[in-house]
C-alpha cells in the first residue's frame, strides 16, 4: 500500500514539476487546478505537502506602487462649506450620480444654483466620463451667463482634467 502511495506520489510530483516549469507563479490552490485540468483529481492539502517536499513556492506578485503626486490641476475650496447668503447664479455646484436600471447603470451629471437649489443643467449617459461633464457645462452655458460664477465641484477625476479646466 505504501508503494503505491509512494509511485503515486512520484507521477504527481513529476506533473507538478512540469507545470511549475511553465508557471512559476502558482502556489498550491491555482496549481491544484493545474492538475484537475491535467485529470490529476487530488486533495489540496496533498498538493500542498507535494509541493512542500519538492521546495515549490509560488513567486509572490510584486505590488503595484502608485504615484504620490498630482495627477491633475486641483482648485482651491472657495465655498468653504458656506452655502448660504448667496446670489443667483454666485455659485453653482456639480456632481454626478449613478442610477440603477434594469438595463445597466446610467449616470447623472448635475449642476445646481446653491441659491435657491435649482437644477440648472443635467445630463444622462451611459459613461461616467469627461463628455458627461464637459456636455453638462455646455448645456449650463447655453441657458446662462456663468461669467465669474464659481463652480465648485469634488474634484473628481472628470473636474480636474485638463478638458474640463480649458472649458471653464
Amino acid at each position: 500500500m505504501n508503494n503505491i502511495r509512494l509511485e503515486s506520489d512520484k507521477r504527481l510530483k513529476k506533473v507538478i514539476q512540469s507545470i511549475h516549469l511553465k508557471h512559476k507563479e502558482y502556489g498550491y490552490p491555482r496549481m491544484k487546478i493545474a492538475l484537475e485540468e491535467e485529470g490529476y483529481f487530488i486533495n489540496h492539502k496533498k498538493v500542498y505537502r507535494l509541493m512542500s517536499e519538492l521546495n515549490i513556492q509560488s513567486i509572490i506578485r510584486k505590488k503595484r506602487r502608485f504615484f504620490k503626486g498630482n495627477y491633475s490641476n486641483t482648485f482651491p475650496n472657495v465655498l468653504n462649506r458656506e452655502f448660504k447668503n448667496r446670489q443667483q447664479n454666485e455659485a453653482l455646484v456639480t456632481d454626478i450620480t449613478y442610477l440603477r436600471f434594469q438595463e445597466g447603470f446610467r449616470y447623472l451629471s448635475v449642476v445646481q444654483d446653491i441659491y435657491n437649489n435649482e437644477v440648472v443643467s443635467w445630463k444622462i449617459s451611459k459613461r461616467n466620463d469627461n463628455e458627461l461633464v464637459l456636455d453638462t457645462i455646455e448645456m449650463l452655458a447655453q441657458k446662462r451667463d456663468v461669467r465669474g460664477t464659481i463652480l465648485h465641484s469634488d474634484q473628481g477625476f472628470q473636474y480636474t482634467s485638463h478638458a474640463y479646466n480649458y472649458k471653464c
